[in-house]
């Protein structure tokens, strides 16, 4: 059960690390290449780096499906303090990430954050509408 719990963790940071990331993704240019970018060596055409960052993507969907799926599993206490602890893990990189920017940048940081959340509720009351919906459909 502790492997799974660490694998649940470690797959529930990752949209983390996607955020901290500039410009929202992985660069493809010049600068970008000479380190390590997982397919940098290949000189992939246009059409290919985006066959393969959908590939990614729908793997990365997968993945979450999967995540949840063994989520659901755990007990209610369980589910609960994973959740807890995710949100503090990602809190406290949020906190480290805006205590690196400039004034203006905070402020854009905080704009972004303010949409995510916006977007974020909004999601929520559509899933709860689209189950309401289902369950009235029965």
């Amino acid at each position: 059960m502790r492997k799974t719990l660490i694998a649940l963790m470690f797959a529930a940071a990752l949209p983390t690390v996607a955020m901290a990331m500039p410009d929202g993704g992985p660069r493809h240019g010049a600068e970008h290449q000479r380190g390590g970018a997982p397919f940098a060596q290949l000189d992939l055409t246009r059409e290919q780096r985006q066959q393969i960052r959908q590939l990614m993507g729908e793997q990365m969907k997968s993945r979450h499906e999967i995540t949840q799926r063994y989520l659901a599993k755990l007990p209610a206490a369980d589910q609960k303090a994973l959740k807890d602890e995710l949100k503090a893990s990602h809190d406290k990189v949020d906190t480290q990430i805006r205590g690196m920017l400039k004034p203006e940048q905070q402020k854009q940081f905080d704009e972004m954050k303010k949409k995510q959340a916006e977007r974020k509720a909004e999601w929520a009351e559509f899933k709860a509408w689209k189950a309401e919906k289902a369950s009235k459909a029965q």
